[in-house]
């Protein structure tokens, strides 16, 4: 297990940030997570040294570029396990890639009458792009049951596919109840009956170790800033021969081989096809670097971490009877109320004492049919979290029996 005190180190925003005089308590892993300097310099170091565009130049300086654009991409799909490099396709985010799918691939393979399966857990980015191919081609979108906690579970995956059915598109974790998906046999239940299984990894990937070799994803999104990359970059992974099949949603330099003035278009090779003008170079290399460091720490020790530090503010969580609980099974976020105060003003408050959580709908707002509720609190763990930072938020969830006070006073 790596020194939790000493990876504190590493960010620049665990020292000496303050909120209304009070140190930085960072609990909004699950929206974006803090950036370790060894990110910082990579991307300063981009800007500063060898600044040119990739894929353009005939120069030394562009060839570095390359190679150091490229090099960002090997390391993701050995980070993820993916068979090539190719696999990986640069986005702007997890939106982006789950847009890119649902688009370029979902839009040409499915048909009127065709069967789209989410849960009503999904976060907006894997459900509304869903809808609106849906009404397009004329698909029916269909929800997965969920169990009494909120859970997915593969037999109720088997329950809900039908003679129909074509594509599940589902969170590995959900980004409220933090549930984790069986995706192994999910997928292998689902390629029996010749369905592709899309992924939304926003959740996972930053938390666990990911093998898409091993779990047999079709296609899986993920964003650099919620596991110390930079905001702007993201990946969208799909088996190769899946992406030689996926249609690109834009076009532009970098993309295309040639083409003429009759309109004859020869695209490039995925993953090339996929990026059509600048990429985000510096976001890319800084994403590299997150990975080595994540890889470094070693992701079964973060997650091994994660769950010691969700278990120990359950615990303290459950003596509380000022406190709901909305999902405590899991092993994610943990989602929460504080009885009788609003969530954005529960926010408030915590905020006051230093400590930034989550409130609202969490852009997952078809949840409240499942919970009942229409807005939660959320805390969100990360490997630089301390049980001395818990033992803190605990004091805080104590004052909402006496809200007004606590924020005013």
């Amino acid at each position: 297990m790596f020194d939790v005190e000493k990876v504190r180190q590493d960010f620049p925003m665990l020292n000496g940030k303050m909120m209304h005089g009070h140190p930085l308590i960072y609990l909004d892993n699950g929206a974006t997570t803090l950036k370790p300097q060894v990110v910082i310099d990579s991307i300063c170091d981009y800007l500063s040294h060898y600044s040119g565009n990739a894929h353009r130049g005939d120069y030394d300086l562009s060839h570095e570029v390359d190679e150091q654009f490229e090099d960002a991409r090997k390391t993701i799909a050995a980070f993820i396990h993916a068979q090539r490099p190719e696999e990986i396709v640069f986005t702007s985010g997890s939106t982006d890639s789950l847009n890119m799918i649902a688009y370029g691939y979902g839009h040409t393979h499915l048909s009127a009458g065709d069967e789209i399966l989410l849960t009503v857990a999904e976060h907006a980015s894997n459900t509304l792009p869903w809808f609106d191919v849906a009404e397009e081609v004329g698909a029916i979108i269909r929800y997965i049951e969920l169990d009494e906690e909120g859970r997915l579970t593969l037999e109720n995956v088997q329950k809900a596919i039908t003679d129909h059915t074509k594509i599940i598109a589902i969170a590995e974790v959900t980004n409220v109840l933090g549930f984790h998906a069986p995706m192994k046999e999910i997928c292998a239940y689902a390629h029996e009956r010749g369905i592709k299984v899309i992924v939304d990894g926003a959740q996972s990937v930053p938390h666990q170790v990911t093998n898409v070799q091993e779990s047999d994803v079709d296609f899986l999104a993920f964003s650099g800033h919620k596991m110390c990359g930079p905001t702007g970059i993201g990946v969208l992974y799909g088996k190769y021969d899946l992406l030689c099949e996926m249609k690109p949603t834009r076009l532009g330099g970098g993309s295309n081989s040639r083409y003429n003035s009759c309109g004859v278009v020869t695209l490039k090779n995925p993953p090339y096809k996929f990026e059509a003008g600048t990429p985000n170079i510096e976001g890319a290399i800084g994403l590299g670097a997150a990975v080595r460091y994540l890889s470094q720490l070693g992701m079964e020790n973060i997650h091994a971490y994660e769950r010691e530090l969700r278990d120990y503010c359950l615990t303290k969580m459950k003596t509380l009877d000022n406190v709901e609980i909305y999902n405590e099974q899991s092993h994610g976020a943990i989602a929460f109320n504080l009885k009788g105060v609003f969530s954005q003003d529960g926010a408030s408050l915590f905020n006051t004492y230093g400590i930034a959580i989550r409130a609202g709908q969490h852009c997952a707002k078809i949840l409240d049919e499942f919970l009942n509720v229409s807005t939660t609190l959320r805390a969100s763990f990360y490997f630089y979290n301390t049980k001395e930072e818990i033992d803190q938020f605990i004091e805080v969830c104590k004052k909402g029996d006496d809200f007004l006070d606590a924020f005013f006073g």
